[in-house]
């Protein structure tokens, strides 16, 4: 039975209650939030026994938990999580791992002098459409990828801290994509370049765009071109790609088209026609799919996919990113 403590009572804790609730091995002992609001909300929608706590430190003194769920804000993660890891308890928690690129660190650094497990939810791994056109492209059937580009067109209007970040974009979304990309090519970044900037219709504070040049470790290029702040033909929450390889392009549009081109010769007039690629056929995605596969590997004794020494590669990207940004010059990782 995981006996197991919510910090953070915000929305999206919703996705995580949700889940843990149908299981028969998991009980929710601890809710942990600044705002006593936050956490009777909870506990009377879902009709928790659970006790409240004011802080991560105190709730870990009072439970006997074994789990804990971390869905505060970023600049809380690395009290949150090497708070856990250091009481005995394993974690699950949300991204971006950290607000810094040193926290971060210090937090895969904790997990692995603790010898306990932190994974980071990367919902959009586990969508039949990418997972598709990641087994596709494994298959060589395009020959080797050369570059990998992806479009992140949208303009939403949370408020809140978001408004207020210096990298709105890079900062707390872009690692869904950046995630994306390692995932699709099974590479990492060496390098990168960044160009950041705000539009003068943007309402965040921060740069709401950016420009991303990332060199991947066999020689391929990962081109980022995001909004935070478009004003129209928005493309979806999981980008649009377009992954050039040896042979032919594949291309995924971020929603139902996946399809694939290869052959083409514009000059000799050799057009063989767009061939569609299969999602993989999953039962669960998502967000669900995530957790599955970290209780999965709590139960097996295995490492998820979203393993923090794993995920660092991606925040890594991030901030690489975003000093690349202010520096205006090529950033190795």
């Amino acid at each position: 039975m995981h006996k197991i403590i919510i910090a953070g009572c915000g929305n999206r804790s919703r996705i995580w209650i949700d889940n843990i609730i149908k299981r028969e091995n998991c009980k929710i002992v601890g809710l942990v939030d600044v705002n006593p609001a936050a956490i009777n909300e909870k506990k009377e929608k879902y009709g928790l026994d659970a006790n409240g706590h004011a802080n991560i430190s105190d709730a870990l003194k009072k439970e006997d938990a074994d789990l804990v769920i971390d869905v505060t804000v970023p600049d809380a993660h690395l009290e949150v999580v090497t708070s856990a890891l250091k009481a005995g308890c394993n974690v699950f928690g949300e991204k971006p791992m950290s607000d810094t690129l040193e926290n971060a660190e210090k937090m895969v650094e904790c997990a692995e002098q603790t010898k306990k497990d932190y994974f980071v939810m990367q919902n959009r791994r586990y969508l039949p459409a990418i997972c598709g056109l990641k087994n596709f492209l494994k298959s060589e059937q395009l020959g080797k990828i050369g570059q990998i580009s992806a479009v992140f067109q949208l303009g939403p209007r949370f408020g809140g801290f978001r408004d207020e970040m210096e990298s709105p974009l890079v900062a707390d979304m872009a690692i869904h994509t950046f995630d994306q990309a390692r995932f699709i090519t099974g590479k990492n970044a060496v390098s990168v370049y960044c160009h950041e900037f705000n539009p003068h219709w943007s309402w965040y504070k921060g740069s709401a765009n950016a420009v991303c040049i990332f060199e991947m470790d066999d020689g391929s290029v990962f081109d980022y071109r995001g909004s935070w702040c478009t004003n129209g033909l928005n493309t979806s929450w999981e980008s649009e790609w377009r992954i050039a390889c040896t042979k032919g392009v594949a291309l995924w549009d971020g929603a139902e088209k996946l399809c694939y081109e290869c052959d083409f010769d514009l000059f000799k007039g050799n057009n063989p026609g767009v061939n569609a690629i299969n999602p993989t056929a999953m039962e669960t995605r998502g967000d669900a799919a995530c957790i599955d596969e970290m209780f999965d590997a709590l139960k097996n004794k295995t490492r998820a996919q979203t393993d923090c020494r794993d995920n660092i590669n991606s925040i890594r990207m991030v901030y690489k990113a975003i000093e690349s940004a202010r520096l205006q010059k090529k950033i190795r990782l």
